[in-house]
C-alpha cells in the first residue's frame, strides 16, 4: 500500500496560470522594490542589493513580509504593486 502524501506549498487549491510579464530593458527610472521575506539574513542579502543599486542611482523601496510562514498580506502586495516597477524577493537562511 502506498500512503504518499503531497503537499502543495503555495496555499493555493488551484494555483493560477499566469504569463511572465516582460523583464523591463533597463532600470533606468524605474523603482524597485525588495520585499524581505522575514527569514533569518534575507535583509543582509537586500541591504546589500539596494547599496548596488543605489550606487547606480536606481530608487528603491523596502517591504517586510511579518512572517516567513505565510503568503503576503494582500495590502502589502497591493502596497508595493502600487509603488514598484520592478520586484526582489530576498530569501536566505
Amino acid at each position: 500500500m502506498n500512503d504518499t502524501i503531497l503537499l502543495d506549498p503555495t496555499a493555493e487549491n488551484a494555483p493560477a496560470q499566469r504569463a511572465r510579464l516582460a523583464r523591463p530593458d533597463s532600470l533606468e527610472g524605474k523603482v524597485v522594490g525588495l520585499l524581505d521575506i522575514s527569514k533569518p539574513r534575507g535583509n543582509v542579502f537586500l541591504d546589500r542589493i539596494e547599496e548596488q543599486l543605489a550606487a547606480l542611482g536606481i530608487t528603491v523601496n523596502r517591504y517586510s513580509k511579518p512572517t516567513f510562514t505565510r503568503p503576503a498580506p494582500t495590502a502589502l502586495k497591493q502596497q508595493i504593486a502600487a509603488e514598484v516597477d520592478v520586484l526582489v524577493e530576498g530569501l536566505a537562511d
